[in-house]
This record gives C-alpha cells, structure tokens and sequence, in this order.
C-alpha cells in the first residue's frame, strides 16, 4: 500500500480500531445448515449476540492485526469491553476500552496500527501512558458480534471445548470469519476463527459470568483525536 499523508488518517480513529477488530462485512456461504435456512442462520446469530451482549466473558488467542501478536479481550455489560495486545516490541502494552458507545487506544497501539496502514507517526514518551477518544457511534458489543449476514457453513461444525457447535461464516473479499456457536443454550460464541490478507488468527471465547473489574482509563489519562494531533505536531 502507498503511504498517504498522515493528517486525514488520523481523522478516522474509529475506522482503523474497526479495521484492527470488528467482523468482516457482508457474508456468503451456505443458505442450509445443520438445521436450517438463511433465516434461521439469522435468529441463531441474533440469539447468540444478545447472550454475548448481556453476558460477562473472557476472549484469548491470537490476532490478523499484527504479526505474532497475541490478543486479550474482557467484556463485562455494565463495566464495558477491554482489549490487550502484546506480543510484538511495537504493541508491547497495548491497551483499547469501550464504554457506552466511546473507545479508548492506547497512543502506542494507534501508532501500531497506523503503521499496518503504511502511516508512520512518533510517540513522544510524555505520551505513552495516554489513551485516545473516540465515540463509536453504536454500542460497544459490536467488537465481538457476529454480523447478521453470516451463514450456517456445516460442513465446518465442530465440537469446542466439549461442546457442539454450529458453524457460522462471514466473507468478504480476501476476508473470512468462523464462528462456532453452541448448538444449544445457553447461546454462546465459543470460537472464533478469522483470515485477513494471508493472515490467520484463533479465539477462545470463556469465562462466562465470571466476575471482573474493567476499569476505564481516567480523565487524566484521555485525550481527543485533535488533542492528540496537536500534541504530536499534525496540524
């Protein structure tokens, strides 16, 4: 890709969060399933994104963002989302939150980011610590949810965790996102499986229910998108 001059990139926070983790656009695959058609796909799909939504849970694997880099996510309905990235010296640390609709990165996994899109930008350590705003413009919960244009795929129905699940594909382009739902209640993702541009990532959905504290980044700690451009000398 050929760079572009960073000043309009760093106007669209919320597109590259989006582009490091949200589902692929629209979906095609199989209209039958084990167990149905198009429309049931959709009311699986819409069962299992309530119960995702409503339900605390622990997300660990590995990530299409960045190279051999590893990805945490913890999500509780009333305390909001968090993401971990590590595993690289450039995300070492990384941290993004949501709450009620608003996005926290952290300024080093931004640059990180950028830099994936051929944007090159410095961080001044006076920085590092601080954390990005962004109003995402719907609820928090569509880091993890299914869209509702996937389609049953059964022929990649498997067992997770001792668990049946039903398989749920999402394309787009050179794009591709496996869910694997339980095939009974209660209605949870248990898996995760995602291909981006030769890149290939695997998640464990867990730990539902359980019990956590997500704290978001303090006043003191964010800053806005012009905040950030000034403080970095793009005008």
């Amino acid at each position: 890709m050929l760079a572009r001059p960073v000043k309009p990139v760093l106007r669209s926070l919320a597109a590259v969060v989006m582009l490091a983790s949200a589902v692929v656009g629209c979906g095609k695959g199989s209209d039958s399933a084990s167990g149905g058609s198009k429309s049931s796909a959709s009311a699986r799909i819409d069962a299992v994104n309530k119960t995702m939504r409503e339900t605390s849970f622990t997300a660990t694997g590995t990530t299409t963002a960045f190279v051999g880099a590893t990805q945490k996510t913890f999500w509780d309905p009333k305390q909001g989302y968090r993401m971990e990235v590590g595993g690289t010296p450039e995300t070492e640390g990384g941290r993004m939150y949501c709450k009620d609709g608003t996005s926290y990165t952290s300024t080093r996994l931004f640059a990180a980011m950028l830099a994936q899109k051929g944007q090159q930008i410095t961080v001044p350590d006076r920085l590092a610590d601080r954390y990005i705003s962004s109003d995402t413009g719907q609820d928090c919960s569509f880091y993890f949810a299914i869209s509702s244009e996937g389609q049953f795929a059964p022929d990649k129905d498997a067992t997770v965790d001792g668990k049946k699940a039903l398989a749920v594909q999402v394309s787009a382009g050179l794009g591709e996102d496996v869910y694997f739902v339980s095939a009974e209640s209660p209605d949870y993702l248990l898996k995760q499986e995602a291909a981006r541009d030769g890149r290939v990532s695997s998640t464990m959905y867990t730990d539902f229910g359980a019990k956590m504290t997500i704290s978001m980044p303090s006043d003191g700690q964010t800053m806005t998108m012009d905040e950030f451009r000034s403080a970095i000398g793009v005008g």
